[in-house]
């Protein structure tokens, strides 16, 4: 009670002086006790798992009374959890993955293939999430453990948006044309084909038009960019559509027009050019004129 006076303390055996010191060697001794005695007995896994969780938290206990030196005492806590807990079946023996596409889940488990064996809780998810994220088709991750064996992999996957082509070399791209160098551009030959330096930075508006186009979407061979600045429709018929460098709709609007009119995407022209806004001009292809190479040398 307060005011009162206090109860003599009964005579105790000889120990460390210090009150800290005191409660560090206790704790220790605890600590290994219940190690000990859950290797020995086989404990269960509720009681394994409460058996580890109290000597986690003891462990944080002790660093944050003895200062520095509980640093020390806490790895040497938490590397002893880790050797132990592997012995009671806390290793990592599942990796389940969601929201990945075949493709990218094959990547994510190459990364990931260390962690099997390895203790669960001794795991750092911050670095294997870090890890996961540097996979191409990856655009963030989330990390869990599923005790007492399990890793839990949940990802949003980058959309393959093409296959773009520089310099002769193909890989595909995302939305942000950004490169999937896990991706192999061979196994998506669904995918539309730009070429050209720059092309990649600027492919989705132009692929998005054109896939709300299915007459033009079903045609298209390739997407070139000229000069970096404006765009040749290349069909699989030969013919080459010029588009201006500015207002691309409203040039796609015109074709819409011309081909609802004239069926102009059958014509089997050569070039239809529509660079200049509201005066389109065609030439036909005749049979002893050469291939026509794009605008721009490529």
């Amino acid at each position: 009670m307060r005011g009162g006076g206090r109860k003599s303390a009964s005579p105790r055996a000889k120990g460390p002086s210090s009150p800290k010191a005191q409660a560090s060697v206790s704790n220790r001794g605890q600590a290994a006790v219940k190690l000990r005695a859950a290797k020995g007995v086989g404990l269960p896994p509720r009681v394994a798992i409460l058996t580890a969780i109290g000597i986690v938290l003891l462990g944080a206990v002790v660093g944050l009374g003895t200062g520095h030196r509980g640093e020390s005492l806490v790895s040497a806590l938490s590397q002893s959890l880790a050797d132990r807990t592997t012995d009671w079946g806390f290793t990592v023996e599942e990796i389940h993955i969601s929201g990945a596409t075949p493709e990218g889940e094959q990547a994510i488990r190459a990364v990931l293939a260390p962690a099997k064996g390895q203790s669960i809780l001794g795991l750092d998810l911050a670095t294997l999430r870090l890890g996961v994220e540097n996979v191409g088709w990856v655009q963030r991750a989330r990390v869990a453990r599923l005790l007492p064996n399990t890793l839990s992999i949940a990802v949003e996957q980058r959309a393959a948006l093409a296959v773009w082509q520089k310099g002769g070399r193909l890989v595909v791209i995302d939305g942000s044309g950004r490169t999937i160098p896990e991706a192999n551009a061979a196994s998506f030959p669904q995918l539309p084909l730009v070429v050209g330096p720059g092309a990649e930075l600027v492919a989705a508006d132009i692929l998005r038009a054109i896939a709300s186009r299915p007459r033009l979407r079903s045609r298209l061979e390739a997407l070139v960019r000229v000069d970096e600045r404006r765009w040749d429709i290349r069909l699989k018929d030969g013919s080459i559509i010029l588009l201006p460098a500015v207002d691309e709709e409203s040039a796609l609007i015109e074709l819409d027009l011309l081909d609802r009119r004239d069926r102009i995407l059958e014509a089997g022209l050569d070039r239809i050019d529509l660079r200049e806004p509201g005066a389109p001009s065609f030439r036909r292809r005749q049979a002893d004129l050469s291939p026509l190479h794009a605008p721009g040398g490529v």
